[in-house]
């Protein structure tokens, strides 16, 4: 008589190479920090979430804050990645269009996914501020708008300084549509916010259209 493989009758015990055991073990944290909110879900759920052994987890993330700072790193990545692509379908050279698109998509992205964003950055506290300088996300938007100002399209004396305003004015925006609620149809609503952001970003960048007393 053959002898069961456990492999074949236990999902959990299936053989899953690396890098897909520690995308299974971040999807299932994801999922259950939803859920339930992090300091609710215990590693032993991640590890059945993602049908590996608790031993596991601990081959790739040594503790559940280490598991929760590479969900914000693949936020933060993701998030970028489709900036990028967003306005790489413009020219290099057409840096207002390139600016709508990372507004459009950045505003998009966040409300799309503000459950996964609100759940893995509620950890922020106040000594880890420079992570908003740090952010890989405000480091796009500082090179897109030295690029600008280097072909003359628009004017920005202080580029990190200018990015970190114009991406907490996008936050800002993000936030402002969750707490409120569409103004009617939902895709209406979005698109009224990215024309005022985009709005905004512009004005931001001319300073010639800046009333000189303010």
């Amino acid at each position: 008589m053959d002898t069961p493989n456990p492999a074949a009758t236990d999902p959990r015990r299936r053989t899953k190479a690396p890098e897909t055991r520690a995308v299974a073990l971040m999807d299932a944290a994801e999922r259950l920090f939803i859920a339930k909110g992090i300091a609710a879900t215990s590693i032993d759920d991640i590890a059945a979430g993602a049908q590996v052994a608790k031993g596991t987890f601990y081959l790739y993330f040594p503790s559940k804050e280490a598991m929760l700072g590479a969900l914000q790193q693949r936020f933060v990545d993701i998030f970028c990645e489709r900036l990028q692509n967003a306005m790489d379908r413009h020219r290099p050279d057409n840096h207002h269009a390139r600016l709508k698109a990372w507004v459009e998509t950045g505003l998009e992205t966040y409300l799309d996914n503000v459950a996964l964003h609100d759940v893995v950055f509620h950890e922020y506290r106040p000594e880890n501020r420079r992570m908003r300088n740090d952010n890989a996300v405000i480091t796009q938007l500082v090179g897109l708008l030295q690029r600008g100002d280097a072909a003359g399209v628009w004017e920005v004396e202080d580029a990190m300084l200018t990015a970190v305003i114009l991406f907490n004015a996008l936050h800002g925006v993000a936030d402002d549509a969750v707490a409120m609620g569409p103004a009617g149809d939902p895709v209406a609503d979005r698109r009224r916010r990215a024309r005022a952001l985009t709005r905004f970003f512009e004005q931001a960048l001319h300073p010639d259209v800046v009333d000189p007393d303010v």
